[in-house]
């Protein structure tokens, strides 16, 4: 546990003095504190870069650019909880606070061994990407650039992290241009087996070529998407509910812009102004029973929608499973562009 005291400023401390501190302590941290060790927020580089780009100076008080909401840990919580909030959120150190608020001590981020897990990971890169054009008619969406890295790279780093990496890439449009980036996988600590699609497939019909059936419950993912779900929690929810399927859901919220009228025949019941109705999404991301791979057909087109309902027609368990953090698809333009807002945020370790 680090010497807390090292990196602390008040939020009247200029920028400078900020700076200063964070090069004294070397862990790229600064912890903004009142004057009873309440932690008021948290300052890194990326923070006084962002400061410096929108206009501030050395002279600036620090509570004017400090982050306000830090992730922290409890003191009494395990060592392991720490380690893991850390790795989730790609933290370099965590501030640690007691029941009251006060800051106790700061820990720092001990990367974990994760075990390898051999649940086949499948991802779906095949598609079009017609809403992306002119930025795909030269190479495919998952190859497209998000930060400094291919969107379909993300994913497979992401789940390598966690332990998973043993890999089907579904290939089509452009399948070479992946094939040539990835190979076999090796430089990532990865397995890849490549399925060609002769014919559009679907988000499903591509599972009945995978060239044997899976041992044990599979993850499914478009390869078009950036997330931060921790997957092994994901694969303990679907083993432990027994399920068939889970999907990942994502709640949408969409304001009715006009005052909603509600009628019986020509009589008015209610009036509500603008309300906002609130729908759970499918984000793209499942797990799948081994067994499940017998029903798709083979060779024929067959969506990932279609198993889910056959699937409740048949009254298996299906279950749903909330994402919270981050996620985007990266499905039009205005997805693009926010993911590239999003990415030093959200991916690189601050």
């Amino acid at each position: 546990m680090k010497n807390w005291k090292v990196v602390a400023v008040s939020p009247d401390a200029s920028m400078k003095e900020t700076l200063a501190a964070i090069d004294k302590g070397a862990m790229q941290i600064a912890l903004v504190v009142d004057g009873d060790d309440h932690l008021l927020g948290t300052v890194t580089d990326g923070d006084i870069r962002r400061a410096l780009l929108r206009g501030e100076t050395m002279e600036t008080p620090t509570q004017k650019f400090m982050n306000t909401n830090p992730y922290t840990g409890l003191v009494d919580e395990d060592k392991e909880i720490w380690q893991r909030t850390m790795q989730r959120h790609s933290l370099r150190h965590l501030p640690l606070l007691d029941s009251t608020g006060r800051i106790c001590g700061l820990v720092s981020y001990v990367p974990p061994a994760e075990p390898l897990r051999e649940n086949p990971v499948v991802l779906m890169a095949g598609g079009l990407g017609t809403r992306l054009r002119p930025l795909t008619d030269a190479q495919p969406k998952p190859l497209l650039k998000i930060g400094e890295k291919p969107i379909l790279e993300t994913i497979i780093e992401n789940f390598v992290t966690q332990g998973f990496y043993r890999f089907y890439i579904c290939l089509n449009y452009k399948g070479d241009m992946i094939r040539g980036h990835f190979g076999d996988g090796r430089r990532w600590g990865a397995q890849i087996t490549y399925i060609e699609e002769r014919q559009r497939m679907g988000t499903a019909g591509a599972l009945s070529l995978l060239p044997e059936p899976p041992d044990r419950p599979f993850f499914v993912m478009n390869g078009d998407l950036l997330t931060k779900v921790d997957f092994v929690r994901l694969l303990q929810f679907h083993q432990r509910n027994h399920a068939a399927a889970t999907l990942c859901v994502r709640e949408h919220t969409d304001t009715v812009p006009y005052g909603v009228v509600q009628l019986d025949g020509y009589e008015v019941k209610s009036l509500i102004e603008k309300p906002t109705q609130r729908y759970y999404v499918n984000a793209g991301i499942y797990v799948l029973d081994p067994e499940v791979v017998r029903r798709i057909p083979d060779g024929g087109y067959y969506d990932m929608p279609i198993l889910i309902n056959d699937l409740l027609r048949d009254e298996r368990p299906i279950y749903s499973f909330p994402l919270r953090e981050y996620w985007i698809d990266i499905g039009r333009m205005g997805d693009f562009e926010q993911a590239q807002t999003d990415y030093c945020a959200v991916w690189e370790t601050p």
